[in-house]
């Protein structure tokens, strides 16, 4: 009796398996829905006529190559770093920080940007760190494909050597 009840199930299991995988699920997969982008498109929705900074206004103002105002918040650009105008190590640094400045204003004011926040939101000095972008694009990247600003890997190293 033990035989013919172990055969039956045999062969039932066999019927089932040759109907479906190995594991009885259906032979066609199911259709899965297509998987979502990691980041989603952003709308360029911010716009200013940025001037470069020079006395107490805190508005729409280029300060660095990688530091500016815009609606009344300081923002540092959190993908790179600009060489130093303020206090730099070096003339060098200090020429190359000047041309950081005006191609970051150029930058700014070719059209609407967005801006990205990383996972600070701001820095020691109380700048928002955002990420800059117009199409999808790092303006910060721009900088870096110049040569006028490095891609940010921690605290500041020598423009000057």
């Amino acid at each position: 009796m033990l035989i013919i009840g172990a055969t039956a199930i045999a062969v039932i299991g066999l019927a089932y398996m040759s109907t479906s995988d190995r594991f009885g699920r259906p032979e066609r997969p199911v259709p899965l829905d297509p998987p979502l982008p990691y980041f989603p498109k952003i709308h360029d929705r911010n716009r200013a006529d940025f001037t470069i900074c020079a006395g107490p206004v805190r508005a729409n103002r280029i300060i660095d190559g990688d530091t500016f105002w815009f609606e009344g918040n300081k923002f540092r650009i959190a993908d790179i770093d600009a060489p130093e105008i303020t206090d730099p190590a070096c003339a060098k640094e200090r020429q190359a920080g000047e041309l950081a400045k005006r191609r970051l204003l150029e930058l700014l004011n070719e059209g609407p940007f967005s801006l990205v926040a990383g996972w600070r939101d701001e820095d020691r000095y109380g700048r928002k760190l955002r990420i800059v972008a117009r199409e999808d694009r790092s303006i910060g990247e721009e900088l870096v494909r110049k040569g006028l600003a490095r891609n940010w890997e921690g605290p500041r190293w020598s423009w000057c050597g």
